[in-house]
């Protein structure tokens, strides 16, 4: 930021907090996307009733995952067992829960060819969603750098340096979206 101008550079904070807001958001959604093999962050958006009060699984017992494939819960109070497995149901998470009466099992099974595809094409449109956030974030302070330049707050060259250094805080952002997309689609591609 080469221009010393109080209002471009609250105007580029804004920026860059939106566009790491976007990114963290991306980044949840593409935890949330399982991909074959155990991963608890699938349930961090899965809140049981724990004594009157929404809490998340991993708050009312321990998560471990064994063989790569099996995610266990084994809570701390056992009368939380048939909540817990009530609620799991109820998420519709795509997979059955098995209550052994000691702890919860989730089995993870094999992605098929088909659905990699599928999911792979999920990440595809978030990433999409993202950097549709991103633009409309740019095209937001364009109209701020324009109404400054208007009210005379800022000079044609200030104007024009302005307006690049928003569009690199935005190719940035658009680049670091798809490294994350490309990563993720490549872990999900792993037979």
């Amino acid at each position: 930021m080469a221009i010393e101008n109080e209002k471009f550079e609250e105007l580029m904070m804004e920026v860059m907090d939106k566009t790491e807001k976007t990114l963290t958001v991306l980044n949840s959604e593409y935890v949330s996307i399982r991909a074959g093999r155990a991963n608890p962050h699938i349930l961090d958006k899965v809140l049981v009733d724990y004594y009157g009060t929404p809490t998340p699984i991993n708050q009312v017992g321990n998560l471990s995952v064994t063989e790569g494939r099996c995610l266990v819960i084994a809570p701390w109070d056992s009368s939380m067992l048939k909540v817990i497995e009530k609620q799991l149901l109820a998420e519709n998470i795509g997979i059955t829960p098995s209550n052994d009466g000691k702890v919860i099992r989730l089995v993870f099974p094999m992605l098929t060819e088909e659905r990699r595809k599928e999911l792979v094409k999920q990440i595809k449109k978030l990433a999409e969603d993202s950097k549709v956030a991103v633009r409309n974030v740019r095209r937001d302070a364009m109209d701020a750098l324009k109404k400054m330049k208007n009210d005379k707050e800022l000079s044609e060259d200030e104007h024009a340096v302005c307006e690049k250094d928003v569009d690199k805080v935005i190719a940035e952002t658009v680049e670091k979206i798809d490294k994350l997309c490309a990563d993720k689609e490549k872990d999900i591609m792993i037979v």
